[in-house]
C-alpha cells in the first residue's frame, strides 16, 4: 500500500514511518521540518521511502501528494495546549483547517487513519470514567479542534479515529514536554517535581504501541472502519502522584512534593476504557515501567543545556 504520512518526521512519525516500511508499505513523508529535525536520516536508504518538504496547508501541495497514495495518516499538527496557545492562528490553520481541506480532497476509496486525543473527555463524567460513547468536554483549543475534526472525519466512508492517551517513550525526534517524559526528565536531572492537584488521573501509552495501532488498523481496516477507538494502557489509568511513585521505584532518590495551594493549568482528569480496541485483538507491548526505564537511559544522553555552561 502507498501511504502518505504528514508530519512524518515528528515524535510519532519518526517511530511509525520505519514500522510502515518494515510492514512492506511504500511511504511518502510530507513535513515542514519546523524543528530542523533529522529524525528520518536512517531510513533514506530504503527504496520504498520518499520525502517532501512542504506545508499541509497548501492545497496544491496536498493535491499532488494525495494523487499518489492509497491511505493517509495525518500526523502534522501543532500539538498540545501550550504550543496552540502560543500560536492560536497557526494551530487552527494546521490542526483543523488543513485537515478539513485534506478530507475534502480525498476520494471515497482512500483510507484515513486519524490520530485524535482522549483529551476530548476533559474532566470525564461524575466518576471520571470514559468510553468512546462518553460525552466530549474538551478544555483546550487543541482538544476542541480535534473533536471538530473527528466529527467531520467520520463522514468519510473509509476512516478510523484513534483517540490517543498521553504518549511516552524515546523517539528520534524527542518530546520532553509530554507528562511521563517530562516527569522522568525532571527525576533524572533535577531529582524533584512539585505536583499540583496530584490526584488528577489520565491514561498513558508508549509511542511504539501507538505506531503499532496504526499498523493494526491497516491490517484490520475493513472490520474497524467507521469507528472511534481509545488507545491506551488499561493498567495505566493513574494519577500524577501514582506516576511519581512509579518513577521513584526506579529512581529512589527522586522526591515529589504535593502542593497544598495552587491549580494545575492542565485540568484533564479522567479514566479511559480501552476495551473496544482490545476487542479487535490489539494489545500494547510496552508497560509504563518499561517506558520509564527506557527514558532513564535516554536522558543520560539528552540534557537541555542550551543556555547552560555544563
Amino acid at each position: 500500500m502507498q501511504i502518505l504520512v504528514t508530519g512524518g518526521a515528528g515524535y510519532l512519525g519518526s517511530i511509525l514511518v520505519p514500522e510502515l516500511l518494515n510492514a512492506g508499505h511504500e511511504v511518502i513523508v510530507l513535513d515542514n521540518f519546523m524543528y530542523r529535525q533529522s529524525s528520518l536520516n536512517h531510513i533514506c536508504c530504503h527504496p520504498n521511502f520518499s520525502v517532501a518538504h512542504g506545508d499541509i496547508r497548501v492545497k496544491s501541495t496536498m493535491n499532488e501528494m494525495l494523487k499518489r497514495v492509497d491511505a493517509v495518516i495525518p500526523l502534522a499538527a501543532l500539538v498540545g495546549a501550550p504550543l496552540c496557545n502560543k500560536d492560536p492562528v497557526g494551530a487552527t490553520s494546521t490542526n483543523r483547517d488543513a485537515i478539513f481541506m485534506m478530507l475534502n480532497q480525498l476520494s471515497k476509496n482512500q483510507i484515513v487513519l486519524m490520530p485524535t486525543t482522549n483529551s476530548a473527555y476533559g474532566s470525564g463524567d461524575k466518576d471520571n470514567f470514559c468510553t468512546e460513547n462518553s460525552p466530549l468536554r474538551p478544555i483546550s483549543q487543541y482538544a476542541i479542534e480535534k473533536v471538530e475534526i473527528e466529527q467531520f472525519l467520520l463522514q468519510h466512508p473509509n476512516a478510523i479515529s484513534f483517540r490517543l492517551a498521553t504518549v511516552f517513550g524515546m523517539a528520534p525526534r524527542m518530546r520532553i514536554d509530554l507528562l511521563v517524559n517530562d516527569f522522568v526528565y525532571r527525576a533524572v536531572h533535577d531529582r524533584c517535581v512539585v505536583l499540583f492537584e496530584s490526584n488528577f488521573k489520565r491514561n498513558y501509552i508508549h509511542v511504539r504501541d501507538v505506531a503499532q495501532v496504526f499498523i493494526h488498523g491497516l491490517e484490520k481496516f475493513e472490520s474497524m472502519k467507521g469507528e472511534v477507538y481509545n488507545v491506551g494502557l488499561s493498567d495505566a489509568n493513574i494519577s500524577k502522584k501514582e506516576l511519581c511513585e512509579a518513577i521513584q521505584k526506579q529512581l529512589p532518590e527522586f522526591v515529589f512534593i504535593e502542593a497544598q495551594v495552587g491549580k494545575d493549568p492542565d485540568q484533564r482528569n479522567y479514566i479511559v476504557s480501552n476495551d473496544k480496541i482490545e476487542s479487535t485483538g490489539y494489545r500494547p507491548k510496552f508497560s509504563l515501567q518499561a517506558g520509564i526505564a527506557e527514558l532513564i537511559k535516554g536522558y543520560t544522553m539528552i540534557r537541555n543545556t542550551r543556555y547552560g555552561n555544563i
